[in-house]
């Protein structure tokens, strides 16, 4: 199907791709990973022709229709969110939006003499796109977008009125109602809340055309695909089997390299003595010569390449009272759109509680108030005594400051720190070698997430109130921060779409809006995610596992 036939790539000094080859066959799917900068994003780019190899070839059917999401969104506007998405349907969009204009140009009173010319092309239209199935476009679309979170007011809305998250989940219903014959996704669960993620596993699952995916969603890749293609250090290197399979298979293969690559060090060793030894015998002399001949013929065995994940032991927080927060009779409401009512809870020492919900049940808002930055309509929220909250969303990156780079803002915040214990803390959070002299403003919105959370964990507090606290981690990063928040001594309330980060933290789950999503109260659970979805049979309100 598609095919990468000995593909080199290169930008400046970086190489990509060296002598790589790749072939993604009919209905695969496919995993793509590797290091941030190793050339997934490329890989994609190449493949829908928006870049070219420097050498080898890159072959995609003629006849193939390829569709491809990525991250950066082009503008949107002018249009419904409904019509937006119809737009990527292919030919099936085209002849959408021109019958939407004939239709006005029918109605049109300065078009009267050219009636007859356009009623012929409105029935020609109609044809094709009924044949088509245009019909039940609309339908489809509708569903899309609601299993991407869109309500009816929203779908029906002006797209240009849509914040960036919310435009992207346009383009993705562009991309997923176009039915290509092959998908490449790159990072889809970036902007999305863990019931999209949920409905978008589904929707993936069924289709039948190939998909090619890059994902930082461990529970993600493991449903989807039966194949991950691993691009490091210039080579594609593919593996049969999810993303656990491929661990497992790489840490096997990594083994059995070093092993191979020992043996023959020590093999070469021992003939480079004998080479020495007798290199002044005249008697061994053909001998010797006949060694270095074999040495010289011998094909070198690499040493395995390894992944440096830095780790870092957070400092221990100051103890706190035993009640956190303690929240009583909350209300909060939008206009006529009650979110909470009548809320009481009560948070204590130790509690991790991860917030589930659907979209508008008030998630967000809860943690707001919580953290002081709303207030309620209603109600009572009290914090509890010798309590340090830490509070982490996208508002944490306005407190850092554009003019400083990396390193000298970490400096600025601890100035009593050494440098070396500031390094190994931004290192673990992947800001390393001349990563940390970059300027704030140059940074990604990843990068500067990661770096609000690496400032806030450095000397933590002991009340966590996390926000979507992995977006933009890539999965070692994910893991590490589990692993280091295992052993946080302090308090946690959080909201994630990341199912691992889920399972690991939590021991309490708040659910709110229940099954329909519209319900002002609050449900709690005591007990894990994992406990909570076995005893509720769904991975999040109204999603069935």
């Amino acid at each position: 199907m598609i095919s990468l036939a000995r593909v080199s790539k290169q930008y400046g000094r970086q190489l990509l791709f060296v002598d790589a080859s790749f072939q993604l066959n009919p209905g695969e799917k496919v995993g793509l990973v590797g290091p941030n900068g190793a050339g997934k994003t490329t890989l994609f780019r190449m493949i829908v022709g928006e870049e070219a190899p420097d050498e080898g070839e890159v072959s995609v059917p003629r006849k193939l229709t390829v569709g491809y999401f990525k991250q950066d969104v082009e503008e949107m506007k002018g249009r419904s969110v409904l019509d937006e998405a119809i737009a990527g349907s292919g030919r099936l969009g085209e002849l959408h939006h021109e019958l939407e204009a004939l239709q006005q140009a029918m109605s049109d009173p300065e078009r009267a003499d050219e009636m007859d010319a356009v009623l012929a092309r409105f029935g020609a239209v109609q044809e094709e796109y009924d044949h088509l199935g245009g019909y039940s476009l609309e339908a489809q679309a509708r569903e899309v977008l609601h299993g991407l979170g869109f309500d009816d007011a929203r779908i029906d809305g002006d797209v240009g009125a849509l914040s960036g998250g919310w435009k992207m989940r346009v383009a993705m219903a562009r991309v997923l109602l176009g039915r290509p014959d092959v998908l490449l996704m790159d990072e889809p669960t970036n902007h999305l809340d863990l019931e999209s993620i949920l409905w978008l596993e589904s929707f993936l699952k069924s289709r039948s055309g190939a998909l090619l995916m890059t994902s930082h969603d461990r529970d993600f890749l493991n449903r989807l695909v039966t194949k991950i293609a691993e691009i490091d250090e210039g080579e594609v290197t593919v593996y049969s089997g999810n993303y656990d399979f491929y661990e497992r298979e790489r840490v096997l293969r990594e083994a059995n390299q070093e092993a191979a690559y020992a043996r023959q060090q020590a093999k070469l060793a021992k003939e480079q003595r004998f080479i020495e030894r007798f290199a002044a015998h005249a008697a061994k002399a053909a001998q010797v010569q006949s060694r270095v001949k074999a040495l010289e013929k011998i094909e070198r065995i690499e040493p395995p390449r390894k992944r440096k994940v830095v780790r870092f032991d957070f400092r221990r927080p100051p103890r706190s009272g035993d009640e956190v927060a303690v929240l009583t009779g909350v209300r909060k409401a939008y206009g006529p759109r009650v979110v909470h009512e009548g809320l009481d809870l009560t948070i204590r020492r130790g509690e991790r509680f991860c917030v589930m919900g659907r979209n508008g049940a008030g998630k967000t808002t809860l943690l707001k108030m919580v953290a002081g930055v709303l207030a309620p309509d209603a109600g009572e929220i009290r914090l509890g005594a010798s309590l340090r909250l830490g509070y982490f969303a996208q508002a944490a990156l306005d407190v850092l400051d554009a003019d400083l780079t990396v390193s000298e803002q970490m400096q600025k915040d601890f100035p009593q720190d050494g440098i070396g214990a500031l390094r190994s803390l931004l290192g673990a959070f992947q800001f390393s070698g001349d990563d940390v002299d970059k300027r704030i403003r140059s940074l990604s919105g990843g990068e500067r997430s990661r770096l609000a959370m690496a400032r806030m964990l450095y000397d933590p507090p002991n009340f966590l109130v996390l926000d979507e606290p992995t977006n933009h981690l890539d999965l070692a990063t994910k893991e590490m921060l589990v692993e280091a928040l295992t052993g946080f001594e302090g308090t946690m309330l959080f909201v994630s779409h990341d199912r691992a980060f889920l399972r690991g933290l939590s021991n309490r789950v708040l659910e709110l809006g229940g099954e329909s999503g519209t319900d002002s109260h609050a449900h709690l659970y005591t007990g894990s995610y994992a406990e909570y979805v076995a005893r509720t049979g769904h991975e999040a309100p109204g999603v069935h596992a």
